[in-house]
């Protein structure tokens, strides 16, 4: 196999949850060498559970084992291709050996609120100090600068503040709605790991690291830019319209016949943007004769009266199974898609062609199919290298090898807790 783009590059990942964690494995998959830095008194709460917060979680089998930290499955994919250690940087010993660290590596990305980011001298003038030429992502909620720095998020409260929310949901009196899956943690991510590729190019033309800050919240507000543009130029604040589109229609789910087995919930996609569309559209259903209708035969008309569009839709959609309609309607050149549900993306033969799930066996997980890398590339093809370590696993690897340290000092270090394999009381509580 030919080099992967970022062979070469060490990276120091102090990511939690899903944002941080998702930029390391996203340099990791293209060949960066991803060591994601823990410690025994406070790992990444995305091995759950959270502290205080009860539930079972994602777990093989729905069984915690005996080490749930290193079980659980959104950790397990959001920290694929990765190394694992765990050090205590509130001891100056600790923090002596992590500069060490620092002094052969080429990046640093860490999501913390800004003001844990200081307390652990994981800030960029810090680290510079240690490094000259080192790139810091930091990546709070709201980023590094301003009235909001210290705040804490997930990606729901994100969402919220980005404006996503207020134009999520079906009607004026439904209320804002949360889109389901966060999209400040991804989107902010793929964001930065953009960036820091770009860091590192200017770093190779100048010989210069940089300090880049990036705000979860405000790389979620660039989603909706036309609504912040239809204001800026209209003064026009958009409202919310559900599955609904301004200038397309039908546009919306609309449920389907049940399947087999439970959930027996189906729903398709259809979206229509043009009378062509339309006319192909009522030929593919049959032609039943509300589709003739005069009110029906033209955009502005489908706009108006899309209540009883909707209505007569579904009626035809739910004696048809998902994949059925969708197979109909896009060969007569309607955009259509099959809501799918977690057990048909799994089992999706399109993604078994693809490859997009790989098999791999953790020792503590067992073996499974996980989602592999989200591209593929014909000279340097990206496959799941390594599967998710368990806390500590690569501790021997980091201190030993790449640092020279004694097998005699790497113990010292265990019996003082500045590293270890087993988490102490606490240790899974929010920065």
């Amino acid at each position: 196999m030919s080099q992967l783009p970022l062979e070469g590059i060490r990276v120091l990942d102090h990511g939690v949850i899903w944002a941080g964690p998702w930029v390391g494995k996203l340099l990791a998959d293209f060949g960066a060498e991803v060591i994601k830095v823990e410690s025994i008194q406070n790992y990444d709460a995305s091995r759950g559970p959270i502290a205080g917060i009860s539930g079972l979680g994602i777990y093989p089998d729905m069984d915690p084992g005996e080490r749930p930290y290193n079980r659980r499955g959104p950790f397990q994919y959001w920290n694929q291709n990765k190394c694992g250690i765990t050090i205590d940087l509130s001891r100056p010993r600790g923090l002596q050996i992590y500069h060490r660290l620092v002094q052969i590596s080429d990046v640093v990305t860490v999501n913390f609120p800004t003001d844990v980011i200081e307390k652990l001298k994981l800030d960029y003038d810090s680290l510079k100090e240690v490094k000259p030429d080192i790139i810091v992502l930091s990546m709070p909620a709201y980023g590094a600068i301003g009235p909001e720095k210290n705040y804490r998020a997930f990606g729901m409260s994100q969402e919220q503040m980005s404006g996503i929310a207020m134009i999520l949901g079906y009607s004026a009196e439904s209320g804002p709605m949360k889109s389901g899956m966060d999209y400040g943690d991804p989107t902010a991510a793929a964001s930065a790991a953009g960036m820091i590729i770009a860091a590192l190019h200017y770093r190779k033309k100048t010989g210069k690291g940089q300090w880049i800050d990036v705000s979860q919240s405000e790389a979620t507000t660039m989603l909706i830019g036309e609504a912040m543009m239809d204001f800026t130029m209209n003064r026009r604040t958009w409202e919310r319209m559900g599955n609904r589109h301004p200038s397309m229609a039908p546009h919306g789910c609309y449920r389907c016949r049940g399947g087999d087995e439970p959930p027996d919930d189906r729903w398709v996609a259809i979206a229509v943007s043009s009378d062509k569309e339309w006319r192909a559209f009522a030929k593919a259903i049959g032609s039943p004769k509300w589709t003739a209708d005069e009110k029906f035969s033209t955009l502005l008309g489908r706009l108006e009266n899309q209540d009883e569009l909707d209505r007569l839709i579904e009626e035809w959609t739910i004696q048809h199974e998902d994949h059925e309609v969708m197979t109909l309607l896009q060969k007569a050149g309607v955009p259509a898609g099959a809501v799918l549900n977690g057990k048909a993306i799994v089992e999706n033969p399109h993604l078994e062609k693809r490859d997009f799930f790989q098999t791999g066996s953790h020792p503590q997980v067992g073996t499974m199919r996980h989602p592999g890398p989200i591209v593929k590339m014909t000279k340097t093809p990206i496959t799941i290298k390594r599967l998710a370590p368990a806390l500590g696993e690569h501790n021997e690897y980091v201190l030993g090898k790449l640092l020279g340290m004694s097998g005699k000092e790497i113990e010292e270090l265990e019996r003082e807790r500045i590293i270890g394999d087993t988490p102490l009381p606490g240790a899974d509580k929010m920065s």
